[in-house]
């Protein structure tokens, strides 16, 4: 038999998570040398320098095992947060907190219900144990934001058998959000039978005045699963850490199924050490607020929709297929996102970045849409 034939059925059908093209390979391809990625939602500013500096005191203990239960991390995340340390499971990147969600909550026999247009990784955890996918329709903006998560076709989407309901929020690729009231009657709508997942990736960009704090809501919805990450603002993506905090219960559960060692010393170091830099946390947000409006005001101007973000990333509308449009960006040496695989054909996802790299990518627009 050929080794597809001996896979699982879910992971058979299974389309892998394409990233965003590396530098690397795109210098091998076209022998570019002076290269823009804005491609993957990365801080532009890089990790805080107390980070670097923890990760690289630890380089010397390599030859140790990390820690696996994480306890100071853990520690640190718990006094900043205002939860217990036993609340936070800890992950290669909240990408692997999902999938121990997936693997602790979903079957062949449930069924996880997500957004259109919602992040990539929920139908690949829920295909993968092999458990059937209920995709609700996103808002096409006459109730809500145009391809936003449309809270009441999520809840018609619900059945007896649904067991996870993944929430991103703001969601990537669109950047849209849901407020605290609407996201809240949502919860609270829920049967007990759903695991409601929450995920905060991008929760420290937005200052929205009515963008909630799901960790507020966990006393009082004991099956919600909230997640974040080091990968975003805290700009540690190439050391994979992020975490989940919920109840002791589901904390429990997520931790039978976590791999040891999950989480490696230098992400562990570089993560306590990054949550007390809240100097250049704030640098980065200034910096992101400043590029999300100058991107949107660019693009306004050229007459290109865009999904209005609170994100670290904007996506635009060319109102053609962009798959020529990306591939011209890349022969001027700049890498954006196209995201035709999360049914959005027409649009490009493009990072927040320094003021020149911004800058860099709408000279570049211009002149390939103008060729």
């Amino acid at each position: 038999m050929k080794p597809i034939e001996l896979a699982v059925p879910g992971v058979q059908g299974l389309t892998p998570y394409i990233p965003g093209k590396p530098i690397g390979e795109l210098e091998r391809e076209l022998g570019l040398s002076h290269i823009v990625k804005l491609a993957s939602n990365e801080n532009p500013l890089g990790p805080s320098p107390l980070a670097l500096s923890a990760a690289a005191r630890v380089l010397p203990e390599l030859h140790l095992y990390p820690d696996g239960g994480g306890f100071e991390l853990k520690a640190a995340l718990a006094r900043k947060l205002g939860v217990n340390a036993e609340q936070i499971t800890l992950g290669n990147g909240s990408n692997d907190v999902l999938e121990l969600v997936a693997r602790a909550f979903l079957s062949p026999e449930v069924s996880a219900v997500f957004s259109e247009h919602a992040f990539a990784v929920y139908p690949i955890v829920t295909q993968a144990v092999g458990a059937k996918a209920s995709i609700a329709s996103a808002h096409d903006g006459s109730t809500g934001p145009q391809f936003g998560h449309n809270l009441k076709a999520m809840t018609n989407a619900l059945g007896r058998d649904t067991r996870v309901v993944f929430i991103a929020n703001p969601n990537n690729p669109t950047g849209t959000y849901l407020g605290k009231t609407e996201l809240h009657a949502f919860l609270a709508r829920l049967p007990d039978h759903v695991i409601a997942v929450v995920d905060e990736a991008y929760f420290e960009y937005v200052s929205e005045p009515d963008y909630p704090d799901a960790l507020s809501w966990l006393p009082e919805f004991p099956n919600l699963v909230v997640t974040r990450t080091f990968s975003k603002a805290y700009g540690l993506a190439g050391l994979r850490v992020g975490y989940a905090v919920t109840s002791l219960d589901i904390a429990d559960l997520l931790n039978r199924v976590r791999q040891p060692f999950n989480v490696n010393t230098p992400a562990l170091e570089a993560a306590r050490a990054a949550l007390q830099d809240e100097d250049h946390l704030a640098k980065t947000i200034r910096l992101n607020d400043a590029g999300l409006a100058m991107l949107s005001g660019e693009l306004a101007s050229r007459n290109l929709k865009f999904i209005p973000s609170v994100g670290n990333f904007i996506t635009f509308d060319l109102g053609k297929p962009a798959g020529q449009l990306y591939e011209a960006l890349l022969s001027e040496g700049v890498i954006v996102r196209p995201i035709a695989n999360y049914g959005l054909l027409n649009h490009l996802r493009v990072t927040v970045g320094t003021e020149e790299e911004n800058r860099i990518f709408v000279a570049a627009l211009d002149r390939v849409r103008s060729a």
